[in-house]
């Protein structure tokens, strides 16, 4: 039992695992179900933190974690999604047991919208040229999709842009 390369993303040197290659990995496992319950919804007194507890299980084993979502670890389209996030990620982590893979998933990373060390959320503008993560997430999806890409002629938004485009064509 093998994870697709195509379920691998590479950031900055580092490579993860995306939900969806997780889920196919415990399907090949005969994944049986996967039950999530909201421990705690979002409100100003926590934040807008949700917590979610997810629990995966095949006819032989399950494996239960938890995951968390709040506005400070989520891009500004995610905001309004913070208990799906958090869903998601409290998913991703238990099918990380359950199919034994330890790469993180890319769901569970912080990502701001500008993968800036600081908290402070930069809103990204036409003329702002593709983050590192970015520029290597395209390179990554384009060899896999045998696609060229003008690389000059990217900016952030675009370069956000094809890269949910070209995963969309991968999914295909």
């Amino acid at each position: 039992m093998n994870i697709n390369e195509k379920f691998i993303i590479n950031l900055q040197g580092k490579s993860y695992v995306t939900y969806e290659g997780l889920l196919d990995l415990a399907h090949q496992k005969n994944l049986k179900s996967i039950v999530v319950e909201l421990i705690q919804a979002p409100t100003a007194d926590n934040n807008m933190t949700a917590i979610c507890k997810a629990t995966a299980a095949t006819e032989k084993e399950s494996f239960t974690d938890i995951g968390d979502a709040s506005p400070q670890s989520v891009n500004t389209n995610i905001v309004p999604h913070i208990i799906r996030m958090a869903s998601t990620r409290a998913k991703a982590r238990a099918l990380r047991d359950l199919t034994n893979v330890g790469m993180t998933a890319i769901e569970e990373l912080t990502l701001d919208d500008s993968m800036v060390e600081s908290k402070n959320i930069n809103i990204a503008t036409e003329e702002e040229p593709p983050t590192k993560r970015q520029l290597d997430t395209i390179k990554k999806l384009a060899g896999e999709l045998n696609m060229p890409v003008n690389y000059d002629q990217l900016t952030k938004k675009s370069a956000g842009n094809l890269i949910s485009k070209m995963i969309d064509e991968i999914k295909k």
